[in-house]
Formats: C-alpha cells, sequence, structure tokens
C-alpha cells in the first residue's frame, strides 16, 4: 500500500509551489542528472557519520541505523543513474549544489558535540526538503513512470529526516536540540529563497 504524504507535516517554513516542479519537469534528464548526485553525497554523508557517534555513551542502533541509511542512498543512486541512462542521458562529470553548501556552512566545526547535531539536523533538513519536492514531482509529472519513482523516494525521505532527528537527540538534551532546529529551519528558508531556478533538486523558484 503506497504511503499518502502531508506536505504539512513537513516543518519547511518556504513552501515550494507547485510551479517549480512543472518547471524542474520541463529537463528531466538535468534532473535525474542533479538528483544522481544528491544520492551520491547523501550515501556517503551516511557513512562519514556512522562512526563518530558521541563519546562516552554508544546509543543503540547508532552504527546499523546509518548503514541502513547508506543503503538506501546507494540503491537510490543506483535506480536514478539506471533510470537516467535508460532515458538517453548521462552523469556528468562536474555538479554543484550551492544549497547543500551553504546549509554546511552552518555547521559549528570543531565543537565537539555541537558539530556533530549540525549534521545531522542539517541532514534531516536536506532529507525533509528533498522529501517536499519529490511529492510535487510525483503529483505533477504526467510521465507515470517518473510519477511512481518520485513518490516512492518521498516515502523514504521522510523516514530519513524522521531518523536523523532521533540520532540528533541521543548527542544534546533535547530542549537544545529543539531550539537548534528552529535557528536552521530559518536559515534554510532564507537559503533556499536566494537559490537560482533551474532543473535541481534544490533550486530556487
Amino acid at each position: 500500500m503506497t504511503q499518502v504524504l502531508c506536505l504539512d507535516d513537513l516543518p519547511l517554513i518556504l513552501r515550494t509551489p507547485g510551479a517549480w516542479a512543472e518547471a524542474a519537469l520541463r529537463e528531466p534528464l538535468a534532473l535525474l542528472n542533479d538528483h544522481a548526485y544528491l544520492e551520491k553525497k547523501a550515501a556517503a554523508n551516511a557513512l562519514e557519520l556512522l562512526n563518530r557517534w558521541p563519546e562516552p555513551a554508544y546509543p543503540d542502533a547508532w552504527t546499523s541505523t546509518l548503514a541502513a541509511i547508506a543503503n538506501d542512498e546507494t540503491a537510490h543512486l543506483n535506480s536514478v543513474v539506471r533510470l537516467l541512462a535508460r532515458r538517453g542521458g548521462r552523469l556528468e562529470r562536474t555538479h554543484r549544489n550551492p544549497y547543500a553548501n551553504a546549509l554546511r556552512n552552518l555547521v559549528r566545526k570543531g565543537e565537539g558535540s555541537y558539530e556533530l547535531v549540525d549534521r545531522l539536523l542539517i541532514s534531516a533538513l536536506i532529507e525533509a526538503r528533498s522529501c517536499e519536492r519529490f511529492v510535487l514531482l510525483a503529483r505533477c509529472s504526467r510521465d507515470r513512470e517518473l510519477a511512481r519513482f518520485y513518490q516512492r523516494l518521498g516515502s523514504s525521505e521522510l523516514g530519513h529526516y524522521h531518523v536523523f532527528l532521533v540520532l540528533a537527540g541521543h548527542v544534546l538534551p533535547q530542549a537544545e536540540v529543539e531550539a537548534r532546529w528552529r535557528d536552521l529551519l530559518e536559515a534554510e528558508s532564507t537559503i533556499l529563497a536566494a537559490q537560482s531556478p533551474g532543473p535541481r533538486m534544490h533550486s530556487g523558484f
């Protein structure tokens, strides 16, 4: 049974209009190319976080949870690359993601648990925004294969978003995590609003 996703359940402050999806879908190969790089980065991010559990505690299922996310993202990458190739596209050698780069600049680097929480929360933010975008693409696509593909990925990203929030709660007290989460949600809306439009998963509109 397909999970019905309600975008109102996402905490995002700036909402993406349907017109963004309609514009992005006009260049499906460019969109899939960008998407493939996002899945590659997401898999690498999960693997890098896998052995960065907070000291001195070793939270239950920390490594297995992040390994499972990395496995999901790698499977998604494989699906996107195959879909891109089947439709006559090819993965480009270079890729830029100013949205994600701007978010990562907010990480409190070198500050121990604060850095780790920031990385987890930014991962949650990217997953939440990706979930929103996948749902919109699924709703707007007249291509049934793409619509089903994006709907399935939206459900997966929703689960990942929740997992990263739970992991952050293992690192710092919940009140601190929630305060930082609110700050990052505000920052994300500003960063997204500054992005240029185009056939990219995290472009502006």
